[in-house]
């Protein structure tokens, strides 16, 4: 789906489309190297040198760049042509602050570039410009994209160096594919001032929503034409399992439509933007003989309706390669069902319409879903408008219709009992959906219209870690064993997408290797297997042995051992000096238990135990505990996340919690001689 990551790798993210992108020290350098260096003596415009002298507060040592003046000006000149003219300029105030010095600007068959102009105001010397001439054209392409008309425009401004201004301008002419323009005021910089002004056709009207930022009232400046401003606008700070830039970010979002009609594409609604891209989908699931006959020959064999969805909902995740054709509004259609199976290929907007159409062949009714694949980007509160970039389904199933399989449900009023499943996904299986999308807004959309829906949260026993271990302790300290570990959930997924191309042997138990690593200062795997590789439907597990020379430590006559032998779940990114500004956000819910039993070496008894922990809270649980039986150390815990979303106000909280894993994790069992 046309979007900014996960369906549509070569689409431009948000941060490239409002205004220069970071590149990274290795991409900048080739740009300089291989592009035409402007000479001095361009004068930069009188907008940019106003700004010479202007008066900053003092930043920290974080702060690599202030945007000191940004302007938008659009004018929409009919339901098909826009025009929008942006500058923008950067002091810079630290190295890092570099990348500001290469504009891209992406555009497609739709859209056209006029009048770039870039420059350079140092600190001391004449000025730098370059122009549209010296930028370089690519295709925005990647791996899974087979035919795009996504381009982009590379424009490397000379001299970004620290305490010198760059800056740039330039206009756009597009055929836009909604009537709606968003103004991205705040991002990873400070901002002294931005500007956003608009002008519509006579007897048009707009509608403006604020998104993270209290509403500021335009000032009119002609007839039928706004401006609003903003100053002083705080930086975006990074923080550890903080939500996405536009779940935090102020933005306005402004939609345009006439007195007399409110046109489907002007997203002036969540419902109206549903119908939208119901028309979109029209008769493209309508199925060909060919579809038919596969659907046939998938389900006939098969006794339940649960067992029938099953078999289409492998086929279409295994069978049909993820690859995208994006020309156009291809970038938001599906392309018909019958092309998809014919082809065997598509994207995810292509993969939940074939599913749709086989689905349909056995009675069962479905419903695109759009997303964006970061819980936060899109809430209750966030104004229609496409932030999507992935699609997926809904399931409406039969009255009555029960089975343990079928996790990812809700009730809907209207339409019943819907499951969401993604075909994009295949390790996933039918009935789950991964925890990027549970407890996420999309957009459910029908013949009747779109309507912005939470998906459900799944429990967290399906995703999880389950390790038992038998280790024998020998007197020189030396620990050795057998471990079994079954996991469930992106648990497992996310080590089946690891190994999915692996064969060496070697190579295969470097998770093992990562694990072991982690916990213990030295050691040798002895076996190694793996268990349901390729049975997504099944736990998929490890099964090992190992040996760790001089794991207890000695203390006089006395042995110390760590009853938690390996794994680590406690987190530091809570120990920050700054108070913490954002929430926690976690995939998804998580239920992990270890079970380890030692045997301690004859002649040596038990001294002393460590305490038991049981740390309870709204959003998570650790319950943790040392027996001995015998000559056996047994040691058992379970670690909880029960929620996804944390808020600032549980920050602490959420840091004493993971304080106490710690302390448990370093806990040890005192062992003496026996007397």
């Amino acid at each position: 789906m046309k979007g900014r990551s996960y369906c549509n790798p070569a689409r431009p993210p948000r941060a490239i489309r409002r205004r220069g992108l970071l590149l990274s020290g290795c991409l900048v350098a080739c740009i300089f190297a291989f592009a035409p260096w402007a000479s001095a003596g361009g004068d930069a415009p009188q907008w940019m040198h106003a700004l010479v002298n202007a008066r900053l507060p003092s930043y920290d040592e974080k702060t690599d760049a202030v945007l000191l003046y940004a302007e938008i000006n659009v004018t929409v000149v009919s339901t098909d042509k826009m025009r929008t003219r942006r500058r923008e300029a950067y002091k810079i105030l630290r190295p890092n602050g570099r990348g500001h010095g290469t504009l891209r600007v992406p555009f497609d068959a739709q859209t056209k570039i006029t009048g770039l102009h870039g420059w350079c105001i140092p600190a001391q010397g004449k000025d730098y410009e370059v122009k549209e001439k010296d930028a370089i054209e690519s295709a925005y392409m990647s791996g899974f994209i087979l035919a795009s008309d996504a381009k982009v425009k590379v424009l490397p401004i000379p001299a970004p160096d620290v305490g010198n201004i760059v800056g740039y301008e330039y206009e756009t002419e597009e055929r836009p594919v909604f009537l709606q323009s968003i103004w991205y005021f705040q991002a990873y910089d400070p901002v002294r001032e931005s500007r956003y002004s608009l002008q519509l056709p006579a007897g048009w009207e707009y509608k403006a929503s604020w998104v993270n930022h209290p509403e500021v009232k335009p000032t009119q400046t002609g007839s039928n034409s706004w401006q609003w401003a903003v100053t002083d606008i705080k930086e975006v700070r990074h923080e550890a399992f903080m939500p996405p830039l536009d779940g935090v970010a102020g933005r306005m979002v402004l939609s345009f439509f006439t007195s007399e009609k409110i046109v489907l594409n002007s997203n002036v609604d969540w419902d109206t933007m549903g119908r939208w891209y119901s028309n979109l989908i029209g008769e493209r699931i309508d199925p060909s003989p060919e579809v038919k006959q596969r659907v046939a020959a998938l389900t006939t064999s098969k006794a339940t309706p649960v067992q029938k969805m099953q078999a289409i909902a492998a086929f279409v995740q295994e069978d049909i390669r993820y690859v995208a054709i994006e020309l156009g509004i291809g970038g938001y259609q599906p392309h018909p069902a019958s092309e998809v199976f014919a082809h065997r290929y598509g994207d995810c907007k292509d993969k939940a319409t074939l599913v749709r159409s086989m689905l349909h062949e056995i009675g069962i009714d479905t419903y695109h879903v759009v997303i964006y694949t970061e819980r936060g980007a899109v809430t209750p509160h966030t104004p229609a408008h496409h932030g999507f970039n992935h699609a997926i389904l809904a399931v409406k199933l039969p009255d009555g219709l029960t089975d343990p399989s079928l996790i990812a449900t809700l009730q809907h009023p209207k339409l019943g009992r819907l499951l969401f499943f993604d075909p994009t996904n295949e390790l996933i299986p039918f009935g789950q959906i991964p925890g990027y999308l549970q407890a996420n807004y999309g957009l459910l959309v029908t013949a009747d219209g779109g309507e912005l829906i939470e998906l459900p949260q799944q429990p967290s026993s399906t995703n999880s870690i389950s390790r038992t271990a038998k280790l024998t302790l020998d007197a020189t300290g030396t620990l050795k064993g057998e471990v079994q570990e079954k996991r469930l959930g992106k648990r497992a997924s996310s080590e089946r997408w690891r190994l999915r191309t692996i064969t060496k042997d070697t190579d295969r138990i470097k998770p093992i290797e990562e694990l072991l690593a982690g916990s213990l200062s030295s050691f040798h795997i002895t076996h190694a297997s793996l268990i349901n590789l390729q049975q997504t439907d099944l736990p998929f597990g490890f099964n090992y042995s190992f040996e760790s020379p001089n794991y207890a430590k000695t203390a006089g006559n006395l042995l110390l051992v760590r009853p938690r032998v390996m794994g680590n779940k406690g987190q530091g990114f809570l120990e920050t000096k700054e108070a913490r500004k954002f929430p926690i956000e976690f995939e998804e819910p998580t239920r992990d238990t270890d079970t380890f039993e030692i045997t301690i070496p004859a002649g040596y008894v038990v001294d002393e135990l460590p305490p038991p922990v049981d740390a309870e809270f709204s959003f998570a649980s650790y319950h943790a505990k040392t027996v001995v039986n015998g000559n056996i150390v047994g040691y058992t815990r379970t670690f909880e996340l029960k929620e996804l979303s944390v808020p600032v106000n549980k920050a602490e909280d959420l840091r004493r919690f993971y304080r106490m894993i710690a302390g448990d994790e370093r806990n040890t069992v005192v062992l003496k001689p026996a007397p």
